[in-house]
């Protein structure tokens, strides 16, 4: 029966009340238990009271509520960044990070061990593929950053007292998740938005349908896929470069999925979702963050709703490039806002940690 059993977490509640109605139980424990473990952090099904023992049996026989285990923590500097290396089934690792903004909390998770893009300045795309990771496997990592929010002793004493260090911590919640740790969300498309609906659902770790980010380095058919089906995403594409003969040497894939079907599928996608989308630069000194590139990057998006996230690169080991200087920014900001393009300049966070963007490498973690 052991052997058989899956993680809690991979249900999404319509699911896991079909469950609970499938063995002849009242639907109300569905809420039950889901509050039980999600809001309460309780680890173990007999500790949640009310529940018949029939049913307490048929969940320990059937589900298990462990957290992929948390190898090693890791806090920035800078007071606001914390990085987690979880150990997965089959001897992987990946990252998580929690990051604190003014009024909100923001986890960045993974959705695979390693990543297939290849991506030249990503210490992820360094290290190659491993596997995918499960819904579980991702809720996980959520639910471990909303723990120590919440100061619940189920995070574990350390964490709990970690995360209630904060000042703000009674007034804080998770509000925000990001796909952009390690892996490429729409490689593993479907383990993605099962997880997605499951943090969605009230009475758990209920993050609000518009507060999902999905960054891809433009996986088209996911694009597409995500065009037309109603996913309360948002999307951020890694553009990094305006020609397709620049941006290959930047991002690999760009050669499956070249720069001008990556657009149109960009466009399909504003079309029918009538929403804009976040395209992602990586500044670079001498290589991208000229006023000519930012003259491309006007033309090639000019039209469309769309908004540029500038991120001055982060350092990793596999990439000798430079993040471009306050000033050169400023200046790739001004030129984008002659057509009409909003931009900001992404804020670095934990990189004393590794823990920025590009940054994160699993068993890495200690690099940087």
């Amino acid at each position: 029966m052991i052997a058989d059993r899956t993680s809690f977490f991979g249900q999404t509640r319509p699911e896991f009340k079909a469950w609970i109605v499938d063995r002849e139980f009242p639907e109300v424990h569905a809420k039950t238990i889901w509050s039980a473990v999600y809001l309460r952090g309780e680890g173990r099904f007999e500790q949640i009271a009310t529940l018949p023992r029939r049913l307490v049996t048929a969940l320990q026989e059937s589900f298990f509520l462990e957290l992929p285990p948390l190898a090693q923590e890791r806090h920035s500097a800078d007071g606001f960044t914390r990085k987690y290396l979880h150990s997965l089934e089959g001897g992987q690792q990946v990252e998580s990070v929690l990051m604190r903004f003014s009024g909100r909390v923001t986890a960045c998770v993974s959705s695979q061990a390693g990543c297939a893009m290849g991506c030249v300045f990503c210490a992820t795309g360094q290290q190659g593929f491993s596997r995918h990771l499960s819904a579980a496997e991702i809720v996980g990592q959520v639910v471990h950053v909303d723990r120590v929010v919440r100061g619940s002793a189920a995070a574990g004493p350390a964490l709990a007292k970690a995360g209630a260090a904060s000042p703000h911590a009674r007034h804080e919640r998770l509000r925000n998740v990001v796909l952009m740790g390690m892996g490429e969300p729409l490689h593993n498309y479907d383990a993605v938005m099962q997880a997605i609906e499951v943090l969605r659902y009230p009475h758990g770790v209920a993050i609000g349908a518009e507060h999902f980010t999905l960054s891809t380095v433009g996986v088209v058919p996911g694009i597409r896929r995500l065009a037309d089906e109603p996913r309360p995403v948002h999307l951020a594409v890694s553009l990094h470069a305006a020609t397709q003969e620049e941006r290959a040497a930047l991002v690999p894939a760009a050669r499956a999925w070249p720069l001008d079907e990556l657009m149109e599928a960009c466009r399909y996608y504003c079309a029918k979702r009538d929403r804009g989308i976040f395209f992602e630069w990586t500044l670079i000194e001498g290589r991208n963050d000229s006023p000519e590139e930012a003259h491309a990057v006007g033309r090639l998006l000019q039209g469309m709703q769309a908004q540029v996230n500038l991120i001055p690169l982060n350092p990793t080991s596999g990439f000798a490039g430079a993040p471009t200087r306050p000033s050169a920014a400023k200046r790739f900001q001004a030129v984008l806002a002659e057509y009409g393009l909003p931009s900001t300049v992404r804020q670095r966070r934990g990189i004393d940690v590794a823990a920025g963007c590009g940054q994160l490498a699993g068993a890495g973690t200690n690099r940087g």
